[in-house]
């Protein structure tokens, strides 16, 4: 296909391409030249590889182990708004960290709704800081996307099984070992291996939950040898330590994801004999019951406190909302410069070099690439002036893997419907991008950029690394407003970075559906 002539012009995503590889690994050879390779961990090092693998663990474990009741009851189960509840699952997904973070800490603080519910029955408040405050948040985020992949894993199994299996007489514990538990066999290392490395990147609830001495994760001590001691070349050695863990892991979650699957069916919709009975009606509804407490609670209890707390915000709140909109939408408006030239490339057969940029935001956590950028501008400019654009830019990059792989099947689908019409009208490459290509992925380029523009507007990573004091995001305004214990005023803040996050995502991503749906 790609030696055939294409409707597209690939060189504009060969380009992009270019550059976000030199961007990318440019920042990651000037980390791997400064780190300090032979003064090697010291124990307080070693403690923070501890603690960053073993959080990890278990944050890994416990999210997928809850999961995998939810899940199975989902897959059981028809009830009027189940597919709502099943696309709610995707909401923690674009929540800004330091907002779900607040809500935790208002449930499940030492002054939070269950540590009350505790006190009122004589029981100590829960300790939510360190460790189990850690696995706690990551739990949270990481949940409903190990439901939905496993969930997914479940409605891949075909009808007939089911059915032949109910028609043999299985029981549910027969119905496992033939059934769910090869499937869950296939599916559950991939998802545990993609939980395991998205952990392994999770700077912002490592900085608020985390942080003593017992708690510190590789990013945090990242963040710590560049804020306070000022000291690149540890910076560098644990960016490079951290780049080690993070290729690790998605290595090997790309390793565990099994494309086999159960073979086809006749696509009818799956009814399940082994749920019958109150038993398992009971225990399905309350495994359900439990993982929506558990998801909304936080949210609740933001909106609750936050409309208390919005007429406390102090201005400065205000100017890093406008803030977070500027750089939100810089962010948004380069991503789409970048992806939509690769995802024609890559559509028109041009993948190799183009595909592999477009993933490689996933091999470095934005920390990393942050400290890279801040080795490399510093001997040419003063990296905190640019501390805006950088966020910006690293905040794109980080977007660009998820834009691409909601871009790509709408690009190639429409060049293999419209492409060869358009060459036989000689079509300039320019005309069908605009005429052609750009119309026809509306939809998907509405998502994608409501997409990157929650993410950008919830990101508490690279900002911390180059702003001043007079310099904030609102998610790290936020973060200021908790360390300084005004908690009235955080409130407020984090409703507003919930409704400017969620309000990006919502009218850009409808804006990007509207004629579509008109």
């Amino acid at each position: 296909m790609a030696g055939r002539a294409q409707p597209v012009n690939p060189w504009p995503g060969i380009g992009a391409a270019i550059l976000v590889a030199a961007l990318i690994l440019g920042t990651l050879a000037a980390v791997a030249l400064r780190a300090e390779t032979g003064r090697g961990l010291g124990p307080a090092d070693w403690s923070a590889l501890r603690f960053t693998l073993m959080q990890a663990v278990l944050s890994a474990l416990f999210s997928v182990g809850l999961a995998v009741p939810v899940a199975r009851a989902l897959a059981r189960r028809r009830f009027p708004g189940r597919r709502l509840l099943i696309a709610f699952l995707g909401a923690p997904f674009i929540l800004p960290v330091i907002v779900a973070i607040f809500g935790l800490l208002q449930v499940f603080g030492r002054s939070g709704w269950v540590s009350d519910l505790l006190s009122f029955f004589g029981l100590p408040p829960i300790q939510i800081y360190g460790l189990q405050g850690v696995v706690l948040a990551h739990v949270f985020f990481n949940l409903p996307l190990a439901t939905r992949l496993i969930l997914q894993g479940w409605q891949e199994v075909s009808s007939e099984r089911f059915r032949l299996a109910a028609q043999l007489g299985c029981d549910g514990r027969a119905m496992f070992q033939l059934i769910e538990g090869p499937m869950l066999a296939r599916v559950l290392p991939g998802t545990l291996a993609v939980v395991f490395a998205i952990c392994l990147t999770s700077f912002a609830v490592a900085l608020t939950l985390g942080g003593g001495p017992r708690a510190t994760t590789i990013e945090l001590a990242i963040y710590q040898a560049f804020t306070y001691d000022f000291d690149l070349g540890r910076a560098a050695l644990f960016s490079a330590l951290q780049l080690v863990l993070t290729a690790a892991a998605g290595f090997a979650a790309l390793r565990f994801v099994r494309d086999d699957g159960f073979g086809s069916g006749l696509d009818r919709a799956i009814r399940r004999w082994d749920g019958a009975g109150w038993v398992p009606c009971f225990g399905d509804a309350l495994w359900i019951l439990l993982a929506m407490l558990f998801l909304l609670l936080p949210l609740l209890s933001v909106v609750l406190s936050g409309l208390g707390g919005l007429a406390q915000m102090p201005v400065q709140v205000v100017r890093a909302a406008v803030v977070s909109i500027v750089v939100a939408g810089s962010s948004t408006v380069l991503l789409l410069l970048l992806a939509l030239p690769m995802a024609s490339a890559i559509a028109s057969g041009r993948k190799g070099l183009v595909e592999i940029s477009g993933i490689l935001g996933l091999a470095a956590s934005p920390l990393v690439i942050g400290t890279g950028l801040f080795i490399l501008i510093r001997p040419l400019a003063d990296p905190t002036a640019l501390a805006l654009p950088v966020t910006a830019a690293v905040n794109a990059i980080m977007a660009l893997p998820f834009a691409l792989r909601i871009l790509v099947p709408a690009a190639r689908q429409t060049i293999a419907r419209y492409g060869r019409l358009a060459l036989s009208l000689d079509m300039g490459h320019r005309i069908f991008f605009l005429r052609v290509l750009l119309p026809r992925m509306r939809p998907q380029i509405g998502f994608a950029a409501g997409l990157a523009a929650a993410l950008s507007m919830g990101d508490l990573g690279v900002i911390a690394l180059f702003a001043d004091a007079e310099i904030a995001t609102l998610p790290l305004q936020l973060y200021r407003l908790m360390g300084a214990y005004q908690m009235q005023a955080a409130a407020g803040a984090a409703l507003l970075l919930l409704v400017l996050a969620m309000g990006a995502f919502w009218l850009l991503d409808r804006g990007g559906r509207w004629h579509a749906e008109a």
